[in-house]
């Protein structure tokens, strides 16, 4: 981690910054763009991409940069980059074909845009950073196997509390300890938020309602937990994780978990409201030597079996950057799937639905993210939330109730469905491949 900051140091010394796109220009993307051009020497934001182009633009001037140059091709895109000058489009993919760009950030927590630009990007050998764990958590796993087959890295970032947790689970495995918790600090959980209720909270940030209401009704924390799964093997101890309520100091839960249970199934991914201190990460884990159990009691860290490690805070778009760098100079994912999905985020009716309805998007009115373990997806048929905006409802729905694919419709002709089909295919374990064939 230290070194990052003087590799950079020596590409800027040699004029050879890192040249990065970013596609998609809200809340976070303006974050990672003024971070970028301001406090990260050795990198430079050549471009950015949004479907409406005065966002890429405001992105840039509240940067302080204002010689901003309109493209609509790969030509002019690379020209520009080539003439020193900061670009803006609202065609994303010309971002991920374009000469001289080393690396796409990915910010637009869109799952059918996203899973477009990714597999464009990682075709024209860019690496790829994301801040989009919707993306990651449902096809993330076929998308790294496309990544790989072309030699890039593909990442979610640091900063961002998944990246956060993972950096710390790699700490605690590399000084001897074995994880059995990844945990996620959180300060509201209610399934039932919406728009509405979270608009006044949305307007004092300047951020998206449905948005904030993504992380309050409990789906986007099942998207970072999930992705956290996905990448070190933990599944969830039930459906929807267990989720405490606690309000002392984080160090203070270890109690809570059962060690054999944690042990029998590889360790687990969870969250609990309103400990201290947050809003940060944890990892509880064990050590089989008495004699550095010893040290560590020695060290504060208490008798055990479970010890307790967190980070009290985790700062977004501030740390962007490094996973970027991460990717580039040392080839090295922050966060990616280790093979197939090992835990999904599924959908869940968040009021009594109807027949015929179509399903709204994630963080709005009808339905609500859980993590659940993936072989009991793959055997209940459950519908992935990541897929459920656009679908057709077949029957009622019950508030709470857990869709299938049999209660919808797909909407046709979707690369996310596609790719979904193909990951469920890939990783597939030899009885569900025979009941597919």
């Amino acid at each position: 981690m230290i070194i990052i900051d003087r590799a950079l140091q020596t590409r800027a010394a040699a004029g050879n910054p890192i040249k990065v796109g970013m596609i998609g220009a809200g809340f976070m993307g303006r974050g990672i763009a003024n971070q970028i051009v301001n406090s990260v020497p050795g990198m430079e934001l050549v471009a950015i991409s949004n479907r409406g182009i005065e966002a890429a633009k405001q992105a840039y001037l509240e940067a302080g940069i204002e010689d901003i140059q309109v493209v609509a091709s790969v030509s002019e895109l690379e020209d520009a980059i080539a003439s020193s000058k900061y670009a803006v489009t609202e065609d994303a993919e010309l971002l991920c074909r374009a000469e001289g760009i080393e690396a796409i950030i990915e910010v637009t927590g869109a799952v059918e845009f996203g899973a477009h630009i990714v597999l464009e990007a990682i075709a024209h050998r860019k690496h790829v950073i994301m801040m989009n764990a919707e993306l990651d958590g449902t096809i993330g796993p076929i998308l790294k196997v496309y990544a790989d087959k072309a030699g890039v890295i593909l990442s979610a970032c640091d900063g961002d509390q998944p990246g956060v947790q993972m950096n710390l689970y790699r700490f605690v495995k590399s000084i001897g300890l074995t994880p059995l918790l990844c945990g996620n600090i959180k300060g509201l959980q209610d399934p039932y938020r919406n728009p509405t209720t979270q608009e006044a909270f949305a307007k004092r940030w300047g951020q998206k309602p449905h948005m904030v209401a993504s992380f309050a009704d409990g789906t986007k924390i099942s998207f970072e937990q999930a992705i956290v799964a996905n990448a070190t093997g933990m599944k969830v101890a039930k459906r929807g994780m267990l989720g405490y309520d606690f309000s002392g100091y984080v160090e203070e839960m270890t109690h809570l978990y059962d060690v054999e249970q944690l042990k029998q199934l590889g360790g687990i991914v969870d969250y609990v409201v309103g400990a201290k201190p947050g809003p940060g990460v944890y990892v509880f884990a064990t050590h089989d030597d008495p004699k550095q159990r010893h040290y560590l009691n020695l060290y504060k860290l208490g008798e055990g079996p479970l010890y307790s490690f967190y980070t009290p805070y985790h700062l977004c778009h501030f740390e962007v950057p490094l996973s970027v760098a991460r990717a580039v100079l040392f080839q090295d994912a922050v966060m990616s799937p280790l093979a197939g999905p090992v835990v999904d985020v599924v959908t869940t009716a968040k009021i009594d639905l109807k027949a015929g309805e179509t399903l709204d998007g994630i963080g709005y009115y009808m339905t609500y993210g859980q993590c659940e373990n993936s072989h009991i997806v793959q055997e209940q048929n459950l519908l992935p939330i990541g897929l459920a905006e656009g679908c057709r409802l077949k029957r009622d729905i019950l508030k709470d109730q857990v869709l299938t694919y049999e209660d919808v419709e797909l909407p046709k002709g979707r690369l996310c469905d596609q790719l979904r089909t193909e990951q469920n295919v890939y990783f597939a374990p030899e009885k569900i491949l025979a009941a597919v064939g």
